[in-house]
């Protein structure tokens, strides 16, 4: 049975190497500072740019899982980037705030083929044009990544998963399946926990064929350390709640799906109410 892959955002090479041996698959690291205060300056969201050093810290400690970095929106200085990241051990990068056909063009010859691509669709216009863009992705080693908060920014709304509420990822979610190209969206926080439930979201990313998911500052608690971490909560035992969430859903009905989507909706309109 497959099952959603999970990344987790940490500049600790030591909780990074505890944590792919507890099932994460990918540590994500961030560059990315050009607009993004201004953006989400009001949120709760990932601010800090991390430092080149500390990426080549996390590098020399992976065994397993993939590292990936979040660079910043194209810029004159984006090839510079780009080589810097990889020369500390990248293995895969990310774009955000992208809009066109033409952004992803650029991006993939400047990074010429040397790592796989992730390209964050977090505009409106990035969502809505994907049928453009899309071919010029690789099959199983480019990706796509749903960004919920900007993207929600981006369309006015008042609640990240309103997207998701509204069934306006379904067709981006066909297009992707039907070009063989690996996908996820948004983030989750731990089962029993967030004013829309873990549970529900995983239904959801179940009924949308989604491969992937960031997990949370609900599962690091801002920790440095691994000792830091289990000190809070114990990581491996809320990975394992949230595999089992998923395994119930991977046995659910269709019908069953299809009403957690509208329990999700309820939820997610009633808190963009608020």
């Amino acid at each position: 049975m497959s099952h959603l892959s999970f990344m987790m955002i940490t500049a600790s090479a030591e909780l990074a190497g505890f944590i792919e041996q507890h099932g994460v698959a990918r540590i994500f690291l961030d560059q990315e500072v050009l607009g993004k205060a201004e953006r989400q300056g009001h949120l709760d969201t990932h601010h800090a740019a991390h430092s080149l050093e500390e990426i080549a810290a996390v590098a020399r400690v992976l065994r397993q899982a993939e590292l990936m970095v979040r660079l910043n929106p194209l810029n004159p200085q984006s090839r510079k980037e780009i080589d810097a990241a990889l020369d500390c051990g990248a293995q895969r990068l990310m774009l955000p705030m992208f809009t066109t056909r033409r952004d992803v063009e650029d991006f993939l010859s400047l990074v010429d083929g040397r790592v796989p691509t992730t390209f964050l669709a977090e505009t409106p216009q990035a969502l809505v044009r994907l049928p453009d863009w899309l071919p010029l992705l690789e099959p199983r080693r480019d990706e796509v990544h749903i960004g919920l908060n900007d993207l929600s920014l981006g369309m006015g709304l008042d609640f990240l998963f309103e997207p998701m509420a509204g069934r306006l990822l379904d067709p981006a979610a066909e297009l992707l399946a039907s070009a063989d190209i690996r996908w996820g969206v948004g983030g989750i926080a731990r089962t029993g926990e967030g004013e829309l439930p873990a549970e529900t979201v995983l239904g959801e990313h179940v009924r949308l064929g989604s491969q992937w998911v960031i997990l949370s500052r609900a599962f690091h608690l801002g920790a440095t350390s691994s000792e830091e971490l289990m000190a809070n909560l114990d990581f491996p035992a809320e990975i394992t709640k949230l595999r089992e969430a998923e395994s119930q859903w991977r046995q659910a009905s269709p019908e069953d799906l299809l009403v957690n989507q509208q329990q999700l909706a309820e939820c997610a309109f009633r808190l963009g109410r608020k």
